[in-house]
């Protein structure tokens, strides 16, 4: 039996600007504060560990912040390539 392939329609729901506008709110602000207060908690958790207040924090908390930055400028690359 020779069956031909279904073809898969792909339907695309349309999306207002509000919504557009939330969810890249949203995904900016995981991007922006994840990493920061992630790091910030492990430096914590490492000082304690290792007892050398407050250098792992600082370090940890820089490198975080350089994490979001670099988060957010993908995003903004990803953003402006055409469709």
């Amino acid at each position: 039996m020779n069956q031909s392939p279904k073809k898969e329609t792909q339907t695309t729901v349309p999306r207002s600007a509000a919504a557009l506008l939330l969810i890249t709110a949203l995904d900016t602000s995981w991007r922006a504060f994840v990493p920061t207060i992630g790091g910030c908690f492990l430096g914590i958790g490492l000082d304690h560990l290792f007892n050398i207040a407050p250098i792992a924090t600082i370090i940890c908390l820089i490198v975080g912040t350089v994490l979001s930055a670099l988060l957010i400028i993908k995003q903004l690359r990803d953003a402006r390539k055409p469709l």
